[in-house]
């Protein structure tokens, strides 16, 4: 469905940009877009490859661990039709640990193992079960600890502080991880009072 709103969007630009006659500027515009993406990829890899090699540090001297056993009775009781030692638990501990680094492009291949996991207690049914739909809120709103890829980008940029992100990175997502289990509970509680 999104493929189909994307060539939508385009075939709608293009359209729009001949009947105007502007199609020279949005041709600048895509191989000005094009090579500003290039840029701020390869300024992006080099962030990342060292907030991911410091995760591996830190994995390796079992600093990740000790900081998923800190967040496993918090988890448990977010997550507790979750079997204890599950696969997704720790898939799910290891995406939220990712997050609270600002490594979202680590962090994904591990939702996708948590849902799928999380897809398999539930039976494998096209439906989303409450620990499915729990994870997803928690994953969107992601507590954000150190917004790595956005400090990346303000450097890329020069930014003259770059780092002046991260206390209210750290405010903004710690009220919208608040806010996203507040209403996943609220919802939670209204429908199994209904069932």
């Amino acid at each position: 469905m999104v493929n189909y709103i994307w060539v939508s969007m385009t075939v709608i630009g293009l359209v729009f940009a001949a009947v105007n006659g502007t199609m020279a500027e949005v041709n600048e515009a895509i191989f000005t877009g094009a090579k500003e993406a290039v840029t701020l990829c390869i300024g992006l890899i080099s962030i990342l490859v060292f907030w991911l090699g410091m995760m591996k540090i830190a994995e390796e001297a079992g600093l990740l661990a000790k900081l998923s056993q800190l967040c496993r009775p918090l988890v448990k009781g977010l997550f507790p039709e979750v079997p204890k030692d599950h696969p997704a638990m720790g898939y799910i501990l290891s995406n939220m640990v990712a997050n609270m680094f600002g490594l979202g492009n680590a962090a994904t291949p591990l939702g996708i193992k948590a849902m799928e996991e999380l897809k398999r207690l539930n039976g494998g049914k096209d439906s989303a079960s409450r620990s499915m739909i729990t994870f997803l809120a928690i994953n969107t709103s992601s507590l954000t600890l150190i917004p790595t890829t956005v400090i990346a980008i303000r450097m890329n940029y020069n930014s003259a502080s770059p780092t002046d992100i991260v206390g209210p990175t750290i405010i903004a997502t710690l009220c919208s991880t608040i806010g996203a289990i507040m209403i996943d509970r609220y919802f939670y509680y209204r429908r199994s009072r209904k069932g």
